[in-house]
């Protein structure tokens, strides 16, 4: 009697373990890093007397101390330490109006960029 006493005992405390460490209902993809990655389309950047753009360029997301990083290929300068606002369910939205325009959107298959600052202009329309 013991023994199938323990074994249910068992089993409840591997029930509860298993339960209490599974994904929440509340665990929003926005708060994880499926932003994470490289979206491929149409690249450009217009700023210190230089104009590059590529139909066919890429946007690598890197993810860091809760800001965000933009490794752009084919030459065009980086932008660094962008913070972001949830916007409905898996989307980020960075939309600053008082330091020249900033907007970006994000979500796990697109990324939408409008980026100004000192004179300087990223665009970006990729997918994944």
């Amino acid at each position: 009697m013991k023994k199938i006493f323990s074994l249910a005992t068992l089993i409840c405390l591997f029930i509860v373990a298993l339960t209490s460490i599974s994904c929440s209902k509340t665990d929003d993809p926005a708060d994880n890093d499926i932003f994470v990655g490289t979206y491929k389309g149409r690249i450009s950047y217009s700023g210190d007397k230089i104009k590059k753009s590529a139909d066919n360029g890429s946007i690598t997301v890197i993810k860091a101390a809760g800001s965000y990083y933009f490794r752009f290929s084919d030459g065009i300068p980086d932008l660094k330490g962008v913070t972001f606002k949830k916007e409905g369910d898996h989307t980020l939205v960075n939309i600053d109006l008082k330091e020249g325009v900033k907007i970006i959107r994000i979500n796990a298959s697109s990324l939408n960029i409008l980026y100004t600052k000192d004179g300087k202009i990223w665009t970006a329309n990729g997918k994944r």
